[in-house]
């Protein structure tokens, strides 16, 4: 069996940017800080939400060193380290790997996509370089590729690739995956509003967007599932489902770092092309903040 990374949630976290735009370091140890307090089970570093795609190479990894360096072994760090260039999804993954992250988390190929068959050669091309544990990210709408069940099986042999972070929203398919893996793959729910959904089916918790505000109740989501008390988690999942949908109302992570700064912690705005939210699902985006009192 292979090793499990972490169990609970992880938090997508978001890079904060200055009034001229750079990473704000002061501010990243402060949110970082505040995560491990409030119950992170470990911290995603340049995924998605920490805006990867718009990050300098030079930028990228100084993240992920500062990232490592802070958090000091108090949870996992897990870097994104996919692209759609095997070659520099290798070079940024031997990166990470050398600044001493726990695991990778490894986006499948976008706008040049693959066939499955390329999805196998791609990703095993990057497990025979590195010895870090691989999550593989599977997120359609954002790639226009989605990793099939048999897929999964296949890479599931490779000894370095331990997990998956599936965000293609098909249940169904996931069951398959499940059935076809087994223990060999450990599964992390893609999306906030299907963790409990993922648990019953033997998930062993989520990659979070919604913990970057509420870390504590997500982690307690998952703990309280695994832990004999479905119907808490259950019904956790579904008190805080306006605030998943809250959360996406614009494309991530623009809600959750506007949500950020209405809430004091001043993470800055996206790089461009993302832009700011229109006023309209600014107030709706508040108004879900004011009725689970994240804000005044």
């Amino acid at each position: 069996m292979k090793k499990t990374l972490f169990t609970g949630a992880a938090v997508a976290i978001v890079t904060p940017f200055d009034e001229k735009g750079n990473i704000d370091f002061e501010t990243f140890a402060t949110i970082i800080d505040d995560q491990i307090e409030h119950g992170t089970d470990a911290i995603v570093v340049c995924g998605t939400t920490g805006e990867d795609a718009c990050l300098s190479h030079e930028e990228h990894t100084s993240a992920i060193k500062f990232c490592v360096n802070h958090v000091n072994r108090r949870v996992p760090v897990i870097a994104g380290t996919g692209s759609n260039c095997t070659r520099y999804a290798i070079y940024l993954s031997q990166e990470a790997e050398n600044l001493g992250v726990d695991g990778l988390l490894s986006v499948t190929p976008y706008y040049n996509k693959t066939s499955q068959d390329g999805l196998i050669a791609h990703y095993t091309a990057i497990a025979d370089h590195v010895h870090t544990p691989i999550i593989l990210y599977n997120v359609p709408s954002r790639t226009g590729l989605n990793i099939q069940p048999q897929t999964y099986k296949a890479l599931a042999e490779h000894e370095n690739i331990c997990a998956i972070k599936e965000a293609n929203g098909n249940i169904s398919a996931l069951a398959d995956t499940m059935a076809l893996c087994g223990d060999k793959l450990d599964v992390y729910s893609g999306n906030d509003d299907q963790v409990t959904s993922f648990l019953s089916l033997g998930a062993k918790g989520v990659i979070s967007v919604v913990s970057n505000i509420m870390p504590a109740m997500m982690h307690e989501m998952v703990m309280s599932y695994l832990n004999g008390d479905p119907a808490k988690s259950r019904a956790l999942q579904l008190e805080y489902i306006d605030l998943c949908h809250a959360l996406f109302s614009d494309v991530n992570p623009i809600p959750v770092k506007e949500a950020m700064n209405m809430m004091g912690l001043h993470v800055g705005n996206c790089r461009l092309p993302l832009t700011r939210m229109s006023e309209e699902k600014c107030r709706a985006l508040r108004a879900v903040l004011e009725k689970h009192s994240l804000v005044k």
